[in-house]
């Protein structure tokens, strides 16, 4: 791959993340601060996404891959993307905010895999050259952090704009991308979308248990994502967005420990240590404060990267050692869809409901809130503890 290929890709990649985390980490604070919405409806904005992401591979498979070069569709979406931000932005009551995100998580979703099949469709080492590629989306994530914390646009229809802006630049952009046609023949199947072809892989315990284990997690993932950047800025802490992307880091520098640790640990131990750190995030968050125990909610922040890495990254891994050449892509899109697609609606709209029901108004009793994932992911590391035997040597599922 060229060099010049190399900066156009990273750039595309800087940008898509860039969008998403313009307005996602802090939506929660906006619709409490603007819309004066419910935890319920806030859990139930985000879910919008968890459908979106069910609902895009069918998009990109049946459709995008078939007929169109995927930087020109991706140019259409993040322009038609644009303009949904910018409403969003002017939008003041939440069932029209509801739908107008419903619709922009329908255009952005796609636009995730449209944007891999770019990047690997000029490379010529993939898997030695995606990782650097894929990092600037991390990065990207990470500056639009520190760009909501220095324009301090947090609490504000501020967020959208910018989200709005580089929407549309990045549309524009990516009618500028090396071309990418269509290459499938004949659409995909739902079969194929769905990954059921990887339904083999139940018939392995092992496998079995940790996949019913990541549909549960998604469930304290849910609640860090929906109402972690709306607690730190109800507790005090200035700039909170521009704090969290402190998370974002930590992912970026643990992943690159996965590889070597996987080897040398093995997949179980990788697996509860990402468990094991999700119950002390949240018992951070239940006793962290703006005084003495502000340790803890930096330390609540920082282990999003162990947290994410150790067991969705791994999970990645573990999956793709499990299935054999014939049903590799089935599986890992299986575990896309029931983790990002049907774990996270799940845990958006358990998150909503809690939150509503520890609360008085828009007054939360974090305390309790927070308890409720921390229990969950005890629940979750006691089952995989007992139930869980792998081998150090991972099996192939014939």
């Amino acid at each position: 791959m060229k060099t010049r290929t190399g900066i156009i890709l990273a750039s595309m990649m800087f940008l898509q993340y860039y969008v998403w985390g313009s307005w996602y980490v802090t939506m929660g604070t906006f619709m409490t601060k603007i819309l004066g919405s419910t935890g319920i409806q806030i859990g139930a904005a985000y879910s919008a996404l968890a459908i979106a992401t069910m609902i895009s591979p069918f998009f990109v498979g049946m459709i995008a891959d078939r007929f169109f070069a995927a930087q020109k569709v991706m140019g259409v979406l993040h322009l038609v993307g644009a303009g949904l931000l910018f409403l969003a932005s002017r939008i003041t009551t939440n069932a029209p905010f509801y739908w107008v995100i419903m619709l922009y998580s329908l255009a952005y979703m796609p636009t995730i895999a449209l944007s891999n099949s770019v990047a690997f469709r000029q490379m010529t080492d993939p898997g030695r050259q995606f990782p650097v590629i894929r990092v600037f989306g991390t990065i990207g994530w990470v500056i639009s952090g520190f760009m909501i914390a220095l324009f301090g646009i947090e609490q504000t229809p501020g967020t959208f704009y910018m989200a709005a802006l580089v929407s549309l630049a990045l549309g524009i952009y990516s009618f500028m991308l090396p071309d990418t046609p269509p290459q499938a023949k004949t659409p995909s199947s739902a079969r194929s979308i769905l990954g059921i072809d990887a339904f083999i892989l139940f018939r392995d315990k092992p496998y079995l248990i940790f996949f019913v284990a990541a549909i549960f997690v998604c469930i304290p993932l849910s609640f860090y994502f929906g109402f972690a950047n709306l607690f730190l800025n109800q507790a005090g802490m200035p700039n909170a967005a521009g704090k969290m992307v402190y998370g974002q880091i930590s992912e970026a520098l643990f992943i690159l420990a996965i590889p070597f640790l996987f080897n040398r640990i093995g997949v179980k131990k990788m697996l509860l240590i990402g468990m094991t750190a999700w119950l002390l995030r949240y018992l951070c968050f239940a006793f962290g404060n703006m005084g003495p125990n502000l340790w803890m909610l930096y330390t609540g922040i920082i282990l999003h990267g162990v947290c994410y890495d150790f067991f969705f990254v791994t999970g990645y891994m573990y999956t793709e050692k499990k299935s054999n050449e014939r049903i590799k892509n089935a599986a890992q899109g299986l575990f896309t869809f029931v983790t990002y697609g049907l774990g996270m609606f799940i845990g958006t709209w358990v998150s909503g409901f809690v939150t509503t029901y520890y609360s008085v108004g828009q007054v939360y009793q974090w305390r309790e809130i927070w308890f409720v994932p921390a229990y969950i992911a005890v629940a979750v590391l006691i089952c995989f503890i007992f139930f869980f035997r792998e081998k150090k040597s991972i099996e192939v599922v014939k």
